[in-house]
Parts: structure tokens; C-alpha cells; sequence
């Protein structure tokens, strides 16, 4: 298999294909699910696949082990206000100075309302 390197002689770092990692070691998305996070630890090892919807190119993700893990940070009253603020930037319209009420798509930048407008307007 040219993606089995448990040695990590090949790619650096102990490298699995899908579904064979060992026991031990997760991504970031499962530390998280589990309420953990990798707390400053170095990666342990990768799994890489060949992915379809990529144009069958190699995919990576990194593994961290769950042992070293630490438990995710509790969010702080100041950090829910400074997301609810960059939330609510995010949906603040430049051009017609209003809340959108959803966030604006960057391909357009404006509301809808705006983007229509200018639209016709070309």
C-alpha cells in the first residue's frame, strides 16, 4: 500500500490510509468532539487518502494523541461579545449602511437589495 508508512521513513511522519489508524490518535475534529484539543502537541502521525471529489488527489489529515490532549478552553463572556460583534459585521451592508439580517456573500460584498440595484443599474 503506498500509503501505509507506519515507520514514517517515507513521508516524514507515520502516515495510515483511511480507517487504519491505531487506537490513541485522533483529528482535531474528533479531539473536538470529545471536548478536547491538541494543547500545543506536535503531530503524531497523518492519514492520507486519494479523495474523488478532489480530482483524485491525495488528501491529508494530521493525527494528535488523544493522551496528550487537553481539555477545550470554556469561552468567556468578552469572547461571546467579540463573536457576536464580528457576527453582526458580517451581515452590516457598506453600501446601504443597513443590518442584512443574514451574511452578506463576499462574491457580492453588498445585500441583495444592493447587488440587485447595481445590477440593473449596469
Amino acid at each position: 500500500m503506498r500509503l501505509y508508512d507506519p515507520t514514517g521513513k517515507r513521508y516524514g511522519v507515520p502516515t495510515y490510509p483511511w480507517g487504519l489508524a491505531p487506537d490513541g490518535l485522533a483529528t482535531r475534529r474528533q479531539l473536538r468532539a470529545r471536548g478536547l484539543r491538541p494543547g500545543g502537541q506536535g503531530i503524531a502521525a497523518q492519514l492520507m487518502w486519494s479523495s474523488r471529489s478532489y480530482g483524485r488527489r491525495v488528501r491529508t489529515a494530521y493525527l494528535y494523541r488523544l493522551d496528550l490532549a487537553k481539555p477545550v478552553r470554556p469561552m468567556t463572556a468578552a469572547k461571546w461579545a467579540a463573536l457576536a460583534m464580528a457576527n453582526a459585521a458580517r451581515r452590516f451592508c457598506p453600501q446601504c449602511q443597513r443590518d442584512a439580517g443574514y451574511t452578506l456573500p463576499t462574491s457580492l460584498g453588498v445585500c441583495a437589495p444592493c447587488a440587485a440595484a447595481q445590477a440593473l443599474a449596469a
